[in-house]
């Protein structure tokens, strides 16, 4: 029976350090592009890439274009060519692959220098593109709509894919973007050396979470207690959420100086590369504080969402359909009853949402590898919704002992979140997942309830 109940609460894990990706991975990333490709009879590929739109490009590059825009041009072949702009051409040197570096100025900023010795038909002449065959065109969006050509579907800036189509009339252009993110992309399963990569965010931001939570107070401000919800200077891969009573007033995202007020609702969101935690509930301490008219909110919503994560996470396995885990879910916490309308679970990475293998009918297996979020988002008119957003990781015997050897101290906050959610949640879970943060499925439905020791539990 689930209820909420006093319980241990999740402790913030000390001594957290980055891993960087290895040569070897970056390596290992490269090739296992280049083998698709050319299994695919691919002769090159177009990757894009701006601030909110470059992760394929980190992927293989190891950096953002931070305000710029970018290309990197890899051919089946390896050769790559990086088309940069003024205040990026000094990453060339930097990059985690060889490549020629391509300066083009108008991927600058607006009004910087321009006047330079290449226009962008130059720019792709210096790529050595190829004058036929296939090439693939990669922003960030893998199209998956039932209505249209998808190969056809192009996010890249019209101006770069004019030029192309115009440049090289006798070349196939398609999306490639599936090379990537679509099932069996490249950056769908992580081997252990990108796992300690992004743990690293994914625990931050478990910590960030608890330390905010266990702040709230009346009276404090959004920006108050939004302070925690940073931390290292690390950069966010979400808008970073606190919101009190109403949202989106006048159509602002972000926290404010609005006080926090007794019987209000109250979400909170923050993330890193490699995994988001966010929370949803009332700022009382006790059912009786609660709005009235929503009194019943912990057996009209809060219960039953509870029950569909702890479901989520005892289902997931290696091997099993997507469609599987959406349907457990759908049988748990009926979508047309709770009004969620998103697939209930997707991967994560350096972006906070890279795709899903989770939705109606999907026939994508689940594969140790792969780095997912929880993401069950209830709507019930007249409630407030719910939420414990947080990551696992899924890894076969094989990968968790490359994990346990190469990584310990990893390892073993592993093993304490594992214990948790067992011991304290009475969550179920297989030895294939791994929790990514201290407080994956910790859910603290009353926000002010952080003195008396309250969560759901089973």
């Amino acid at each position: 029976m689930i209820q909420l109940k006093k319980s241990k609460i999740p402790q913030i894990e000390e001594n957290l350090i980055p891993i960087n990706l290895s040569d070897e991975t970056m390596q290992e990333r490269k090739a296992k592009l280049l083998s698709k490709m050319k299994k695919s009879s691919y002769e090159a590929l177009i990757i894009y890439a701006d601030l909110e739109h470059g992760s394929n490009f980190e992927y293989l590059t190891g950096f953002l274009p931070r305000f710029e825009e970018a290309l990197l041009v890899i051919k089946v072949s390896g050769e790559s060519h990086l088309v940069l702009g003024n205040e990026n051409l000094n990453k060339a040197d930097k990059a985690r692959l060889p490549a020629k570096a391509v300066h083009l100025p108008h991927f600058s900023l607006p009004n910087q220098p321009m006047d330079s010795e290449k226009n962008l038909k130059e720019a792709f002449l210096a790529c050595d593109l190829p004058s036929h065959g296939k090439v693939g065109l990669v922003g960030w969006k893998n199209f998956t709509n039932q209505t249209e050509d998808n190969r056809s579907l192009f996010d890249l800036p019209y101006f770069i894919v004019e030029t192309l189509f115009k440049m090289f009339p006798s070349v196939t252009f398609s999306n490639a973007t599936a090379f990537f993110i679509g099932e069996e992309g490249v950056r769908t399963t992580n081997n252990a050396n990108e796992f300690a990569h992004y743990e690293f965010g994914a625990a931050l931001a478990g910590n960030c979470m608890l330390e905010t939570m266990n702040r709230i107070e009346i009276g404090k401000t959004e920006m108050e207690l939004a302070t925690s919800l940073s931390a290292l200077g690390q950069s966010h891969n979400v808008v970073t959420i606190l919101a009190s009573g109403e949202r989106f007033v006048k159509a602002n995202l972000y926290p404010t100086h609005k006080q926090i007020q007794l019987g209000e609702r109250l979400a909170l969101t923050t993330g890193y590369k490699g995994g988001l935690q966010s929370r949803s509930g009332y700022a009382v301490a006790r059912q009786e504080e609660l709005p009235k008219g929503e009194q019943d909110y912990l057996e009209r919503i809060a219960i039953p969402y509870f029950k569909a994560v702890k479901t989520w996470l005892e289902t997931i396995r290696i091997g099993m359909k997507g469609q599987e885990l959406y349907q457990a879910i759908e049988t748990v916490l009926p979508k047309k009853t709770y009004g969620w309308y998103l697939n209930p679970g997707h991967l994560t990475a350096d972006e906070e949402w890279l795709s899903s293998p989770v939705y109606p009918e999907s026939t994508e297996l689940l594969r140790s590898g792969m780095l997912f979020q929880i993401d069950i988002i209830p709507s019930v008119a007249g409630y407030n919704g719910v939420s414990c957003e947080s990551g696992i990781f899924l890894a076969d015997g094989a990968l968790r002992k490359e994990i346990e050897q190469e990584y310990p101290a990893l390892w073993q906050r592993i093993k304490n979140r594992r214990a948790y959610l067992i011991e304290e949640l009475g969550i179920q879970i297989s030895e294939e997942i791994l929790p990514t943060s201290n407080i994956t499925a910790y859910l603290r439905p009353f926000l002010f309830s952080f003195k008396l020791s309250q969560r759901i539990k089973f």
